[in-house]
């Protein structure tokens, strides 16, 4: 079948990758030139810089004949003729300034250019069926407004569906290729034969559970599934991880063993952290409680959530002065990792954004920031550019290089190889100095450190002064 994307992002080219991969004829088409022309490059490296995403330059190498990447929206008016189905892969964040609602400027805007296009094509061609499928995670009733905006400008022969994306960052192309779910809404047999077709490969996988719902409930889901994830996370933050804080001789590994063996728990969102970042978990949890208040609804549980994760990192970076007495005025401190999480070079949302600005405004003498992928996209954050309080930012190409002559370090992402740090910290950081540990990384060395007279602050245990 013949696929248009719009939005050449995470989803969108993750998606568009794998489909390429089933044997469709894909075209995305993205604003972003530079994007553009590094994954439609056919080199790998160029790929994984651009999007790093385990297995994703490989598939975009192997299926090159079989998807072309464009800035040009002539090429997207060229195929509308000849397409099957569109798919809708906008980026929809929170709205700047208000308090949940989605920014859909994006998606409009697509949805809209896409409309009169529609609306503009041939005669013959406009007998043909084309069903309109997103992707993006929007609204509930989202589906309502596209529709108006198809009849607005006189779009005959269309179906419209949603498709939410429940792909794990670091894991996506995996996931993409043995998925535990394709969820497609609908309101036609018609669109459900088509998108079948698409998804033959899995509609007719034993392993996979393939559900057709209505529109509604496919975007509903989305919500709701990732308000579940964030919530079990904010649970062990605020009480799980609070109470190992507070009381001597709990060791929060030994905890989630004793929890995660109850199989109506599991161990998902067992894990201790300064924060939860990420395209996805905070901004739809937020898009879910603006919803629900909209029609009068008491959020307040919900809103919780999205409180506790914010307590969370403001209160991981006070204790270094309110436990350990320490000033990062005019010190030199490492940040290890600014990813959200391992496996990505995604920093939206990522808590590190949130610790570098706490260092500025405490007026740092230098931050010198080392991650294994996402120091390029770091940089777009903090743009010296557009302020020269960025001037003390450096970033340095190697762990050793980036704790030399600092007074303190953060471990801010869940990179395995900083498991190992403990060893370099000893090389290059002799005590007195301050660990701060934001993913228990090195929970295993946290005794041998002390003693050696390292202060420890770590998520889920109590303030460890060196001996």
């Amino acid at each position: 079948m013949k696929l248009l994307y719009l939005g050449a992002g995470f989803v969108g080219t993750c998606s568009a990758a794998v489909m390429a991969d089933s044997g469709h004829d894909i075209l995305i088409y993205d604003i972003d030139q530079i994007k553009i022309k590094m994954l439609g490059s056919g080199d790998r490296d160029l790929i994984q810089n651009c999007l790093f995403e385990d297995g994703l330059g490989d598939l975009l190498v192997q299926n090159k004949d079989q998807i072309k990447f464009s800035s040009d929206y002539n090429d997207v008016v060229k195929n509308l003729d000849t397409l099957d189905a569109v798919f809708m892969c906008l980026p929809t964040p929170e709205k700047k300034g208000s308090k949940g609602e989605s920014d859909l400027s994006y998606y409009y805007l697509a949805a809209e250019e896409l409309a009169k296009n529609l609306a503009k094509r041939n005669g013959e061609a406009q007998n043909k069926y084309i069903v309109i499928i997103n992707k993006s995670t929007v609204p509930i009733e989202m589906i309502d407004e596209t529709e108006k905006i198809m009849k607005k400008h006189g779009v005959k022969n269309f179906g419209l569906a949603s498709n939410p994306e429940f792909l794990v960052e670091g894991k996506a192309i995996y996931g993409s290729l043995k998925p535990d779910r394709i969820v497609i809404g609908a309101w036609t047999e018609e669109d459900f034969k088509i998108i079948r077709n698409i998804y033959q490969r899995f509609y007719s996988s034993p392993t996979v559970k393939y559900i057709e719902v209505n529109p509604k409930e496919a975007a509903a889901g989305k919500l709701l599934a990732n308000y579940y994830l964030f919530s079990k996370l904010a649970i062990c933050y605020d009480v799980i991880g609070r109470t190992c804080e507070t009381f001597d001789n709990l060791q929060f590994e030994n905890l989630r063993k004793i929890i995660s063996t109850d199989p109506r728990l599991g161990s998902w969102g067992l894990f201790d952290s300064f924060f939860a970042g990420g395209s996805c978990f905070i901004k739809d949890t937020a898009s879910l409680a603006y919803q629900l208040e909209e029609k009068g609804v008491d959020v307040s549980y919900i809103k919780e959530s999205l409180r506790i994760n914010n307590f969370q990192c403001d209160n991981f970076y006070n204790r270094a002065g309110s436990e350990a007495q320490f000033s990062f005025k005019n010190k030199a401190v490492a940040i290890l990792g600014v990813a959200f999480k391992r496996d990505t070079n995604d920093v939206r949302n990522s808590g590190a954004i949130e610790i570098v600005n706490k260092l500025l405004d405490d007026q740092v003498k230098e931050i010198k920031i080392y991650d294994p992928a996402a120091m390029w996209m770091f940089k777009k954050v903090f743009d010296v550019e557009k302020d020269s309080r960025y001037k003390v930012i450096n970033y340095y190409n190697s762990e050793k290089d980036s704790l030399s002559g600092t007074s303190a370090c953060m471990i801010l992402t869940d990179w395995p190889k900083f498991r190992e740090i403990g060893s370099v910290i000893k090389q290059k950081c002799p005590a007195p100095y301050l660990i701060m540990d934001g993913r228990r990384m090195l929970s295993a060395q946290f005794d041998e450190l002390q003693n050696l007279g390292y202060d420890i602050i770590a998520v889920g245990s109590p303030f460890l002064k060196g001996k």
